[in-house]
């Protein structure tokens, strides 16, 4: 294994292109030689840079959860005080399901089932930081008096739910009509039954 030279403006190009690259083509069976071919590199300049395979990998990781910290950044500033933890998720479900966004959350998804199969390799703790990062967005939707109850961690839980798994779907079945309406009913139904809910003791 190699030092590697971090930050240098050659590494960062190199990043780019392959995030590119890793969005069209995926990361989990990524392979240096490829790879390099397709940026115009090679596997012994991206051992020097990112230090090995697995550098190369979490500098990869680290490139997408970047994009998805500044989406939540942008979620949040767009937000209306107090708007509600559904209406986060409605938000927030439009963007995951736009077309222009598919290669993304694929790439989420597959680093996401890695962390879990591998939580020692290289994707270690990728899919826990997804799903906090998730939670804290869902959760900023809600008065500050609720931040922190058994209630609103409950229902935040279960939005993050209905999106991924809403998001599998479509992943597999790129119908966006269906999958959209099935978050839309679910998010209705949790609106409905908000007044008894809001009610459980912290």
């Amino acid at each position: 294994m190699t030092t590697p030279q971090r930050n240098s403006p050659r590494q960062k190009e190199l990043l780019e292109a392959a995030y590119v690259y890793a969005l069209h083509s995926g990361i989990s069976e990524l392979s240096l030689r490829p790879l390099a071919e397709a940026i115009g590199s090679s596997p012994r300049v991206l051992l020097y840079l990112f230090g090995s395979k697995d550098g190369l990998i979490r500098a990869l990781l680290a490139r997408a959860r970047a994009d998805e910290l500044d989406q939540i950044e942008v979620l949040a500033d767009l937000r209306a005080a107090d708007e509600g933890t559904t209406s986060v998720a409605r938000r927030l479900w439009r963007w995951l399901s736009d077309d222009a966004r598919r290669g993304l959350v694929a790439l989420w998804v597959e680093s996401y089932a890695r962390s879990i199969m591998e939580p020692d390799g290289p994707w270690g703790g990728f899919a826990r930081e997804t799903v906090n990062d998730w939670l804290e967005l869902l959760a900023a939707g809600r008065p500050a008096e609720q931040h922190g109850t058994k209630a609103a961690e409950a229902e935040c839980t279960l939005v993050l739910a209905v999106l991924r798994g809403a998001l599998l779907d479509l992943l597999a079945t790129g119908d966006v009509a269906r999958t959209t309406a099935a978050v839309n009913l679910q998010l209705d139904l949790l609106d409905g039954a908000r007044p008894h809910r809001e009610g459980l003791s912290p």
